[in-house]
């Protein structure tokens, strides 16, 4: 446990945001459980698939662009860390994830029990590639995905096995997602994913093929004056847009300015720490750091 966290809720000085959850379970052998957003908490495998800064951008990217979100859906949602964090600035949402390691779906069902979501949650266990999935459920407002970024055999895989997976293209990368968001989504519904900036033809393809129009790109640089590595992505049904949509250089996507997440010296920026702070986290390291 972090030094700078106390008992009464606060993490050096600053005070979490938001209700208490109701809590009563415990982590179990070779696991954590770890501050989400607020007092939400997550369990974890100590040595698994944990969740990422990726994973509160794609949540926060998601409600941001979205209009209004009664209905969410998570794909390939693991932990159930995206998920939960969306649903932590939707209070009023009802969420659907769905998630094909049983491991996962185990700590995710237990994460939302601690923090006394069950009543909006319904977690599905399985390949979203397959449609009968979700066979009766209303379409989504929203819906999320944090892909795979790599081919089988182009990165090393994790040890853990459960965090393979989290990598490696095993189910399919952003056409499987896209896919599934184009049968899901409901009328002006949003599609928001991470993607890596180095792999935005294959994401332009397969919008383009799924009828899906991109609206809204930012791309994320982890480190002040390094190229970005990986882009935020949101975009609707072409139906669901007026025909002669401007697009191009003058029309759709907008894109945004990059977000810098550190500084050169390692700081998080004013403007990463804000959208920390907008997640119900602490703003991080804004401590200029003492040189050698």
């Amino acid at each position: 446990m972090d030094a700078g966290r106390e008992d009464d809720g606060t993490f050096r000085g600053w005070r979490r945001p938001g209700p208490q959850p109701p809590g009563g379970l415990a982590p179990g052998d070779g696991e954590t459980l770890d501050f989400l957003c607020g007092s939400y908490r997550i369990f974890q495998a100590a040595r698994g698939h944990r969740y990422s800064t990726d994973d509160l951008l794609v949540a926060w990217w998601g409600f941001t662009c979205s209009a209004r979100v009664e209905r969410l859906l998570d794909l390939g949602s693991g932990i159930g860390s995206v998920a939960m964090a969306a649903a932590w600035k939707l209070p009023g949402s009802r969420v659907v994830t769905i998630e094909a390691q049983p491991f996962s779906v185990s700590l995710a069902r237990r994460s939302i029990l601690y923090n006394g979501l069950q009543d909006r949650f319904r977690v599905l266990e399985g390949d979203f590639r397959e449609a009968a999935l979700l066979a009766g459920e209303a379409p989504f407002d929203l819906v999320l995905g944090a892909p795979p970024y790599f081919e089988p055999g182009t990165a090393t895989e994790a040890r853990h096995p459960q965090a393979v997976p989290a990598r490696i293209t095993l189910r399919g990368a952003v056409d499987a997602y896209a896919a599934a968001a184009r049968r899901n989504l409901a009328a002006g519904g949003l599609f928001a994913f991470v993607w890596p900036v180095a792999r935005k033809a294959e994401s332009d393809e397969t919008l383009a093929r799924e009828r899906l129009v991109l609206l809204r790109r930012r791309d994320v640089v982890f480190r002040e004056g390094e190229p970005p590595l990986v882009a935020l992505f949101a975009a609707s049904r072409a139906e669901d847009l007026p025909e002669g949509l401007p697009r191009g250089r003058d029309g759709f996507p907008s894109v945004e300015p990059p977000l810098v997440v550190r500084r050169r010296d390692g700081r998080h920026t004013p403007e990463y720490a804000a959208m920390r702070l907008s997640m119900g986290f602490p703003p991080g390291d804004l401590e200029v750091r003492a040189r050698p």
